[in-house]
Protein backbone atom coordinates (compact mmCIF):
# COMPACT_ATOMS: atom_id res chain seq x y z
CA UNK A 1 0.00 0.00 0.00
CA UNK A 2 1.45 3.36 -1.01
CA UNK A 3 1.01 6.34 1.26
CA UNK A 4 -0.67 9.45 -0.12
CA UNK A 5 0.71 11.57 2.71
CA UNK A 6 2.90 14.23 1.09
CA UNK A 7 4.57 15.43 4.29
CA UNK A 8 8.21 14.66 5.03
CA UNK A 9 9.50 12.68 7.97
CA UNK A 10 13.00 12.84 9.45
CA UNK A 11 14.20 9.76 11.32
CA UNK A 12 17.08 10.97 13.44
CA UNK A 13 19.44 9.68 16.10
CA UNK A 14 19.25 6.02 15.07
CA UNK A 15 21.81 3.46 13.97
CA UNK A 16 21.11 2.51 10.35
CA UNK A 17 21.73 -1.06 9.22
CA UNK A 18 21.22 -1.46 5.47
CA UNK A 19 23.10 -4.51 4.18
CA UNK A 20 22.25 -3.80 0.52
CA UNK A 21 23.84 -0.35 0.77
CA UNK A 22 26.61 -1.57 3.10
CA UNK A 23 25.62 0.90 5.78
CA UNK A 24 26.08 0.06 9.46
CA UNK A 25 26.49 3.41 11.19
CA UNK A 26 24.66 6.28 12.91
CA UNK A 27 22.72 8.05 10.16
CA UNK A 28 19.64 10.23 9.69
CA UNK A 29 17.04 9.50 7.01
CA UNK A 30 14.59 11.86 5.33
CA UNK A 31 11.42 10.39 3.87
CA UNK A 32 9.39 12.49 1.45
CA UNK A 33 6.48 11.78 -0.89
CA UNK A 34 6.63 8.05 -0.23
CA UNK A 35 10.33 7.69 -1.05
CA UNK A 36 13.70 7.90 0.69
CA UNK A 37 14.83 11.45 -0.07
CA UNK A 38 18.16 11.59 1.75
CA UNK A 39 20.48 9.53 3.96
CA UNK A 40 23.17 11.53 5.72
CA UNK A 41 25.42 11.74 8.75
CA UNK A 42 23.73 12.76 11.99
CA UNK A 43 22.36 16.32 12.12
CA UNK A 44 23.20 17.06 8.47
CA UNK A 45 19.61 17.01 7.19
CA UNK A 46 17.70 20.25 7.74
CA UNK A 47 13.99 20.79 7.50
CA UNK A 48 11.19 18.21 7.80
CA UNK A 49 7.50 18.39 8.54
CA UNK A 50 7.77 15.80 11.30
CA UNK A 51 10.48 13.94 13.18
CA UNK A 52 10.95 10.50 14.72
CA UNK A 53 13.50 10.18 17.53
CA UNK A 54 15.33 6.88 16.98
CA UNK A 55 18.02 7.30 19.63
CA UNK A 56 19.09 3.90 20.95
CA UNK A 57 17.27 2.13 18.13
CA UNK A 58 18.19 0.36 14.90
CA UNK A 59 16.74 1.79 11.70
CA UNK A 60 16.47 -0.80 8.92
CA UNK A 61 14.84 -1.13 5.52
CA UNK A 62 11.26 -2.33 5.81
CA UNK A 63 11.08 -6.04 6.55
CA UNK A 64 9.66 -8.36 3.88
CA UNK A 65 7.93 -11.67 4.60
CA UNK A 66 8.01 -14.00 1.60
CA UNK A 67 5.49 -16.47 3.01
CA UNK A 68 2.24 -15.59 4.75
CA UNK A 69 -1.28 -16.97 4.67
CA UNK A 70 -3.80 -14.14 4.84
CA UNK A 71 -6.64 -16.60 4.19
CA UNK A 72 -8.61 -14.41 1.80
CA UNK A 73 -10.55 -15.13 -0.30
CA UNK A 74 -12.92 -17.49 1.43
CA UNK A 75 -11.39 -18.25 4.84
CA UNK A 76 -12.10 -15.05 6.75
CA UNK A 77 -12.86 -16.99 9.92
CA UNK A 78 -9.11 -17.64 10.18
CA UNK A 79 -7.68 -14.27 9.08
CA UNK A 80 -8.35 -11.35 6.76
CA UNK A 81 -5.99 -9.19 4.77
CA UNK A 82 -6.80 -6.34 7.17
CA UNK A 83 -6.08 -8.31 10.36
CA UNK A 84 -3.10 -10.18 8.96
CA UNK A 85 -1.38 -7.05 7.71
CA UNK A 86 -2.05 -5.31 11.02
CA UNK A 87 -0.19 -8.15 12.72
CA UNK A 88 2.54 -7.84 10.08
CA UNK A 89 3.01 -4.16 10.88
CA UNK A 90 3.28 -4.99 14.58
CA UNK A 91 6.05 -7.44 13.69
CA UNK A 92 7.94 -4.84 11.63
CA UNK A 93 6.94 -6.14 8.20
CA UNK A 94 6.22 -3.51 5.56
CA UNK A 95 5.60 -6.02 2.76
CA UNK A 96 4.16 -9.53 2.76
CA UNK A 97 3.78 -12.14 0.03
CA UNK A 98 0.51 -13.99 0.40
CA UNK A 99 0.01 -17.63 -0.53
CA UNK A 100 -2.68 -18.86 -2.93
CA UNK A 101 -4.10 -21.87 -1.04
CA UNK A 102 -7.37 -20.10 -0.30
CA UNK A 103 -11.00 -20.90 -1.18
CA UNK A 104 -11.08 -20.50 -4.11
CA UNK A 105 -7.42 -20.95 -5.00
CA UNK A 106 -5.76 -17.79 -6.36
CA UNK A 107 -5.06 -19.16 -9.83
CA UNK A 108 -6.46 -16.37 -12.03
CA UNK A 109 -5.79 -12.78 -12.98
CA UNK A 110 -9.10 -11.80 -11.40
CA UNK A 111 -8.13 -13.09 -7.95
CA UNK A 112 -4.63 -11.61 -8.11
CA UNK A 113 -6.22 -8.26 -8.95
CA UNK A 114 -8.78 -8.67 -6.16
CA UNK A 115 -6.06 -9.23 -3.56
CA UNK A 116 -4.37 -5.96 -4.50
CA UNK A 117 -7.44 -3.75 -4.26
CA UNK A 118 -7.53 -1.06 -1.56
CA UNK A 119 -10.89 -2.37 -0.37
CA UNK A 120 -9.09 -5.28 1.26
CA UNK A 121 -7.86 -2.88 3.97
CA UNK A 122 -4.16 -3.79 3.86
CA UNK A 123 -1.96 -1.88 6.31
CA UNK A 124 1.25 -2.96 4.56
CA UNK A 125 2.09 -3.79 0.94
CA UNK A 126 0.65 -7.12 -0.22
CA UNK A 127 2.32 -9.05 -3.05
CA UNK A 128 0.26 -12.00 -4.29
CA UNK A 129 1.84 -15.34 -5.09
CA UNK A 130 -0.40 -17.17 -7.54
CA UNK A 131 -1.00 -20.88 -7.95
CA UNK A 132 1.42 -22.70 -10.23
CA UNK A 133 -1.21 -25.17 -11.45
CA UNK A 134 -4.94 -24.81 -11.92
CA UNK A 135 -6.71 -25.15 -8.58
CA UNK A 136 -3.30 -26.29 -7.25
CA UNK A 137 -4.06 -29.81 -8.42
CA UNK A 138 -0.55 -30.30 -9.80
CA UNK A 139 -1.58 -31.15 -13.35
CA UNK A 140 -2.06 -28.14 -15.68
CA UNK A 141 0.05 -24.98 -15.40
CA UNK A 142 -1.66 -21.65 -14.88
CA UNK A 143 -1.04 -18.69 -17.21
CA UNK A 144 2.26 -17.52 -15.69
CA UNK A 145 2.65 -14.55 -18.04
CA UNK A 146 -0.83 -13.17 -17.34
CA UNK A 147 -0.47 -13.69 -13.59
CA UNK A 148 2.89 -11.94 -13.59
CA UNK A 149 1.46 -9.00 -15.55
CA UNK A 150 -1.43 -8.77 -13.07
CA UNK A 151 1.03 -8.36 -10.19
CA UNK A 152 1.91 -11.83 -8.93
CA UNK A 153 5.55 -12.02 -7.80
CA UNK A 154 5.89 -15.82 -8.00
CA UNK A 155 3.90 -19.02 -8.41
CA UNK A 156 3.45 -21.96 -6.06
CA UNK A 157 1.06 -24.71 -5.06
CA UNK A 158 2.06 -24.14 -1.43
CA UNK A 159 0.40 -26.55 0.92
CA UNK A 160 0.76 -29.09 -1.86
CA UNK A 161 3.93 -30.09 -3.73
CA UNK A 162 4.26 -30.37 -7.49
CA UNK A 163 5.01 -34.09 -7.54
CA UNK A 164 4.91 -34.80 -11.26
CA UNK A 165 8.41 -34.49 -12.71
CA UNK A 166 7.08 -33.35 -16.09
CA UNK A 167 4.89 -30.61 -14.60
CA UNK A 168 7.71 -29.32 -12.40
CA UNK A 169 10.08 -29.27 -15.36
CA UNK A 170 7.54 -27.35 -17.43
CA UNK A 171 7.00 -24.89 -14.58
CA UNK A 172 10.72 -24.21 -14.23
CA UNK A 173 11.17 -23.84 -17.99
CA UNK A 174 8.32 -21.34 -18.26
CA UNK A 175 9.41 -19.54 -15.10
CA UNK A 176 12.92 -19.26 -16.52
CA UNK A 177 11.63 -17.75 -19.74
CA UNK A 178 9.65 -15.14 -17.80
CA UNK A 179 12.21 -14.60 -15.01
CA UNK A 180 9.47 -15.72 -12.63
CA UNK A 181 10.23 -17.69 -9.43
CA UNK A 182 8.62 -21.08 -8.90
CA UNK A 183 8.15 -21.78 -5.18
CA UNK A 184 8.05 -25.38 -4.04
CA UNK A 185 6.45 -26.82 -0.93
CA UNK A 186 8.96 -29.63 -0.57
CA UNK A 187 7.07 -32.64 0.69
CA UNK A 188 6.54 -35.96 -1.00
CA UNK A 189 2.96 -36.47 0.15
CA UNK A 190 3.13 -40.08 -1.00
CA UNK A 191 5.44 -40.59 2.00
CA UNK A 192 3.55 -38.48 4.55
CA UNK A 193 -0.05 -39.69 4.42
CA UNK A 194 -1.70 -39.55 7.87
CA UNK A 195 1.50 -38.16 9.42
CA UNK A 196 1.26 -35.31 11.93
CA UNK A 197 4.82 -34.67 13.18
CA UNK A 198 8.47 -35.50 12.49
CA UNK A 199 9.46 -39.16 12.46
CA UNK A 200 11.77 -39.72 15.39
CA UNK A 201 12.01 -40.85 18.98
CA UNK A 202 9.45 -38.26 20.05
CA UNK A 203 6.80 -39.42 17.56
CA UNK A 204 7.46 -43.01 18.64
CA UNK A 205 6.90 -42.12 22.31
CA UNK A 206 3.70 -40.22 21.47
CA UNK A 207 2.40 -42.96 19.20
CA UNK A 208 2.02 -40.62 16.23
CA UNK A 209 2.83 -41.27 12.58
CA UNK A 210 5.93 -39.31 11.60
CA UNK A 211 7.08 -37.51 8.46
CA UNK A 212 10.59 -38.61 7.54
CA UNK A 213 13.29 -36.10 6.62
CA UNK A 214 13.55 -37.95 3.31
CA UNK A 215 10.03 -36.83 2.36
CA UNK A 216 11.36 -33.27 2.18
CA UNK A 217 14.88 -33.96 0.98
CA UNK A 218 13.81 -36.15 -1.95
CA UNK A 219 11.69 -33.38 -3.48
CA UNK A 220 14.41 -30.79 -2.93
CA UNK A 221 16.96 -33.11 -4.52
CA UNK A 222 14.78 -33.58 -7.59
CA UNK A 223 14.05 -29.86 -7.92
CA UNK A 224 17.69 -28.87 -7.53
CA UNK A 225 18.63 -31.33 -10.26
CA UNK A 226 15.97 -29.83 -12.56
CA UNK A 227 17.04 -26.27 -11.77
CA UNK A 228 20.64 -27.10 -12.61
CA UNK A 229 19.58 -28.53 -15.98
CA UNK A 230 17.17 -25.79 -17.10
CA UNK A 231 18.67 -22.49 -18.30
CA UNK A 232 17.55 -19.49 -16.23
CA UNK A 233 15.21 -21.57 -14.05
CA UNK A 234 14.32 -19.82 -10.80
CA UNK A 235 13.62 -22.23 -7.96
CA UNK A 236 12.67 -21.04 -4.49
CA UNK A 237 12.18 -23.65 -1.79
CA UNK A 238 9.78 -22.76 1.01
CA UNK A 239 10.31 -23.40 4.73
CA UNK A 240 13.35 -25.72 4.52
CA UNK A 241 13.58 -27.79 7.69
CA UNK A 242 16.06 -30.67 7.26
CA UNK A 243 19.82 -31.08 7.09
CA UNK A 244 19.55 -33.37 4.07
CA UNK A 245 17.56 -30.81 2.07
CA UNK A 246 20.22 -28.23 2.93
CA UNK A 247 22.91 -30.44 1.41
CA UNK A 248 21.14 -30.47 -1.95
CA UNK A 249 20.53 -26.70 -1.81
CA UNK A 250 24.16 -26.00 -1.02
CA UNK A 251 25.17 -28.09 -4.02
CA UNK A 252 22.79 -26.20 -6.28
CA UNK A 253 24.10 -22.86 -5.07
CA UNK A 254 27.69 -23.95 -5.62
CA UNK A 255 26.66 -24.77 -9.18
CA UNK A 256 25.59 -21.11 -9.58
CA UNK A 257 22.01 -22.14 -10.32
CA UNK A 258 19.29 -19.62 -9.54
CA UNK A 259 18.16 -21.32 -6.37
CA UNK A 260 16.96 -19.54 -3.24
CA UNK A 261 15.27 -20.72 -0.08
CA UNK A 262 13.78 -19.56 3.19
CA UNK A 263 13.62 -20.90 6.74
CA UNK A 264 11.15 -20.09 9.49
CA UNK A 265 11.69 -18.81 13.05
CA UNK A 266 9.97 -21.87 14.53
CA UNK A 267 12.31 -24.25 12.72
CA UNK A 268 15.46 -22.49 13.93
CA UNK A 269 14.08 -22.05 17.47
CA UNK A 270 12.33 -25.35 18.28
CA UNK A 271 12.80 -29.06 17.63
CA UNK A 272 10.44 -32.00 18.00
CA UNK A 273 11.90 -32.57 21.46
CA UNK A 274 10.37 -29.25 22.57
CA UNK A 275 6.82 -30.38 21.80
CA UNK A 276 4.37 -30.50 24.64
CA UNK A 277 2.38 -33.73 24.59
CA UNK A 278 -0.32 -33.50 21.92
CA UNK A 279 -0.34 -29.66 21.97
CA UNK A 280 -1.53 -28.67 18.49
CA UNK A 281 0.21 -25.31 18.78
CA UNK A 282 3.33 -27.31 17.98
CA UNK A 283 1.79 -28.86 14.87
CA UNK A 284 2.97 -27.36 11.60
CA UNK A 285 4.05 -28.51 8.13
CA UNK A 286 6.93 -29.05 7.70
CA UNK A 287 6.95 -30.32 11.28
CA UNK A 288 9.42 -29.41 13.97
CA UNK A 289 12.45 -31.54 13.15
CA UNK A 290 15.22 -33.17 15.14
CA UNK A 291 17.72 -31.14 17.18
CA UNK A 292 20.38 -32.09 14.58
CA UNK A 293 18.24 -30.65 11.78
CA UNK A 294 17.73 -27.47 13.79
CA UNK A 295 21.48 -27.10 14.31
CA UNK A 296 22.05 -27.51 10.56
CA UNK A 297 19.53 -24.71 9.90
CA UNK A 298 21.26 -22.48 12.44
CA UNK A 299 24.63 -23.10 10.78
CA UNK A 300 23.20 -22.25 7.34
CA UNK A 301 21.72 -19.03 8.71
CA UNK A 302 25.06 -18.03 10.17
CA UNK A 303 27.23 -18.89 7.16
CA UNK A 304 25.15 -17.03 4.56
CA UNK A 305 23.58 -20.01 2.79
CA UNK A 306 19.99 -19.16 3.76
CA UNK A 307 18.48 -16.38 1.67
CA UNK A 308 15.60 -15.25 3.87
CA UNK A 309 13.67 -15.72 7.07
CA UNK A 310 9.96 -16.13 6.33
CA UNK A 311 7.27 -16.70 8.92
CA UNK A 312 4.87 -19.10 7.13
CA UNK A 313 2.24 -17.25 9.19
CA UNK A 314 -0.59 -19.81 9.18
CA UNK A 315 -3.53 -18.65 11.30
CA UNK A 316 -6.38 -21.00 12.18
CA UNK A 317 -9.62 -20.59 14.08
CA UNK A 318 -9.70 -21.87 17.66
CA UNK A 319 -11.90 -24.85 16.84
CA UNK A 320 -9.50 -25.99 14.08
CA UNK A 321 -6.64 -26.41 16.57
CA UNK A 322 -8.52 -27.46 19.70
CA UNK A 323 -8.98 -31.11 18.79
CA UNK A 324 -7.02 -34.35 18.72
CA UNK A 325 -3.46 -33.71 17.54
CA UNK A 326 -3.77 -35.94 14.50
CA UNK A 327 -6.95 -34.14 13.34
CA UNK A 328 -5.89 -30.57 14.15
CA UNK A 329 -4.91 -28.16 11.38
CA UNK A 330 -1.24 -27.67 10.51
CA UNK A 331 0.29 -24.24 11.10
CA UNK A 332 1.05 -21.47 13.57
CA UNK A 333 0.83 -17.67 13.58
CA UNK A 334 4.23 -16.02 13.36
CA UNK A 335 4.27 -12.41 12.18
CA UNK A 336 4.57 -10.72 15.57
CA UNK A 337 7.36 -12.88 17.02
CA UNK A 338 9.71 -13.34 14.02
CA UNK A 339 12.21 -10.56 14.69
CA UNK A 340 12.35 -11.21 18.43
CA UNK A 341 12.95 -14.92 17.88
CA UNK A 342 15.71 -14.10 15.40
CA UNK A 343 17.41 -11.73 17.83
CA UNK A 344 16.91 -14.02 20.81
CA UNK A 345 17.95 -17.24 19.13
CA UNK A 346 20.43 -16.08 16.48
CA UNK A 347 22.01 -12.88 17.79
CA UNK A 348 21.94 -13.41 21.56
CA UNK A 349 22.10 -17.20 21.46
CA UNK A 350 24.44 -17.82 18.51
CA UNK A 351 26.15 -14.43 18.06
CA UNK A 352 24.96 -14.01 14.50
CA UNK A 353 25.73 -10.37 13.59
CA UNK A 354 22.77 -8.00 13.61
CA UNK A 355 23.60 -7.03 10.04
CA UNK A 356 23.08 -10.63 8.92
CA UNK A 357 19.71 -10.78 10.68
CA UNK A 358 18.59 -7.57 8.99
CA UNK A 359 19.76 -8.96 5.63
CA UNK A 360 17.57 -12.04 6.12
CA UNK A 361 14.51 -9.80 6.49
CA UNK A 362 15.37 -7.23 3.80
CA UNK A 363 17.82 -7.58 0.91
CA UNK A 364 17.66 -11.38 1.07
CA UNK A 365 13.92 -11.54 0.35
CA UNK A 366 14.31 -8.91 -2.40
CA UNK A 367 16.82 -11.14 -4.19
CA UNK A 368 14.41 -14.06 -4.03
CA UNK A 369 11.43 -12.34 -5.66
CA UNK A 370 12.85 -9.18 -7.30
CA UNK A 371 10.87 -6.75 -5.15
CA UNK A 372 12.64 -3.77 -6.65
CA UNK A 373 12.77 -0.50 -4.77
CA UNK A 374 12.48 -2.34 -1.46
CA UNK A 375 14.93 -3.93 0.94
CA UNK A 376 17.22 -0.90 1.05
CA UNK A 377 17.18 2.71 2.19
CA UNK A 378 19.17 4.17 -0.70
CA UNK A 379 17.82 7.40 -2.12
CA UNK A 380 14.77 6.83 -4.28
CA UNK A 381 13.73 3.58 -2.58
CA UNK A 382 10.22 3.17 -1.25
CA UNK A 383 9.93 4.83 2.15
CA UNK A 384 9.48 1.53 3.99
CA UNK A 385 11.33 1.45 7.30
CA UNK A 386 11.48 -0.85 10.31
CA UNK A 387 12.73 0.61 13.59
CA UNK A 388 13.48 -1.70 16.50
CA UNK A 389 15.17 -1.89 19.88
CA UNK A 390 17.58 -4.83 19.78
CA UNK A 391 17.90 -4.95 23.59
CA UNK A 392 14.31 -4.49 24.70
CA UNK A 393 13.06 -7.47 26.70
CA UNK A 394 9.37 -8.28 26.54
CA UNK A 395 6.89 -11.10 26.94
CA UNK A 396 4.69 -12.19 24.05
CA UNK A 397 1.02 -12.34 25.00
CA UNK A 398 -0.91 -14.14 22.26
CA UNK A 399 -4.22 -12.86 23.59
CA UNK A 400 -3.17 -9.34 22.54
CA UNK A 401 -2.16 -10.35 19.01
CA UNK A 402 -3.73 -8.36 16.19
CA UNK A 403 -4.09 -11.54 14.16
CA UNK A 404 -7.52 -13.16 14.26
CA UNK A 405 -5.87 -16.37 15.35
CA UNK A 406 -3.81 -17.09 18.44
CA UNK A 407 -2.29 -20.44 17.49
CA UNK A 408 1.33 -20.16 18.61
CA UNK A 409 3.77 -22.14 20.75
CA UNK A 410 5.42 -18.89 21.85
CA UNK A 411 2.67 -17.53 24.10
CA UNK A 412 4.25 -16.31 27.31
CA UNK A 413 7.81 -16.47 26.00
CA UNK A 414 10.26 -13.85 27.24
CA UNK A 415 12.02 -12.43 24.19
CA UNK A 416 14.70 -9.89 23.33
CA UNK A 417 14.24 -7.37 20.51
CA UNK A 418 11.11 -5.28 20.00
CA UNK A 419 9.73 -3.47 16.97
CA UNK A 420 9.19 0.16 17.93
CA UNK A 421 7.83 1.58 14.66
CA UNK A 422 6.84 0.40 11.19
CA UNK A 423 6.70 2.89 8.31
CA UNK A 424 5.08 2.09 4.96
CA UNK A 425 5.38 4.55 2.10
CA UNK A 426 6.51 7.26 4.52
CA UNK A 427 3.48 6.78 6.79
CA UNK A 428 3.84 5.42 10.32
CA UNK A 429 1.47 2.45 10.50
CA UNK A 430 2.59 1.07 13.86
CA UNK A 431 4.31 2.34 16.99
CA UNK A 432 4.94 0.39 20.18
Amino acid sequence: MKSHDKTSLLIHGGHVIDPAARIDAPMDILLKDGRVAEVAAPRKIKGADSRFDARGLIVAPGFIDLHVHLREPGQQHKETIATGTAAAATGGFTSVCTMPNTAPVVDSVEWVTWLRQSERGAVVSVFPIAAATRASKGAVLTDFAALQTAGAVAVTDDGKPILDDRVMREALILGGELNFPVVQHAEDTRMTADCSMHAGARSFRLGLRGMTAAAEASIVERDVQLAMQIPNARLHVAHVSTADALKALRRGKRNKSRITFEVTPHHFTLSDEDMRDYDSNYKMNPPLRSPADREAILAALADGTVDAIATDHAPHAHHEKEMEFERAAFGIAGLETALALAITRLHVGKRVPMGRIVELFTSGPVRCFDLRGRGSLVRGSFADVTIFDPKRKWTFDASKSLSKSKNTPFDGWQLTGKVMATIVGGKIVYTA
